[in-house]
């Protein structure tokens, strides 16, 4: 991330005049403010902030784009110990801004749409999206690293060789001895 500016993002704009002039936004948003955002991870501390650079231009149709970078520290909860997982959520995304589905449905593949009026764009929910879209779906600590591997050693088999299978241990076999037992 370039240099971290401490201000508070402005949480509505005017995309189109911000893309006239190829603006560069920089700034933060309290994690605290999202709350769709707070509901889907385990905790933010009260004082948590996703640091936020959004570049605002138009490409060569005069399609309005945002190129964003996020980065936010949260705490997740693992799905192995169950307990707390600090991390930190870094996203990098190209947006196209839409006022409508049509629009949406003639981007170019590399710009996700994001639908906004002509005139506001609300930044804090864009930012709140990205941030949903690059939580982990399965948080887990690194297995060395995780309460958990104590009790996850003692349930795996011994030595790294799988167990032998016998010719006689095949799961069908059951199915063919009742069926040569019927007739």
């Amino acid at each position: 991330m370039p240099k971290a500016s401490t201000a508070e993002l402005p949480k509505s704009v005017d995309p189109f005049r911000l893309a006239e002039q190829n603006a560069v936004l920089e700034g933060v948003i309290p994690l605290k403010a999202l709350s769709r955002f707070r509901d889907a991870v385990r905790s933010v501390d009260e004082d948590s902030k996703c640091q936020v650079t959004l570049e605002f231009s138009l490409d060569s149709e005069r399609r309005r784009m945002v190129i964003g970078k996020l980065e936010a520290p949260v705490v997740l909860e693992c799905q192995r110990c169950m307990g707390d997982l600090p991390h930190t959520l870094i996203s990098e995304f190209s947006l196209g801004l839409v006022t409508t589905d049509a629009q949406a449905q003639n981007l170019p593949k590399e710009l996700e749409p994001f639908l906004t009026d002509d005139f506001s764009a609300d930044l804090w929910s864009m930012t709140e999206d990205e941030l949903l879209l690059v939580l982990p779906p399965f948080p887990l600590h690194e297995r060395d690293e995780c309460p958990a591997s104590e009790t996850l050693e003692a349930l795996e088999p011994e030595g790294d060789e799988e167990p032998e299978q016998k010719s006689g241990d095949n799961p069908f076999s059951v199915l063919a001895d009742l069926k040569t037992k019927k007739h």
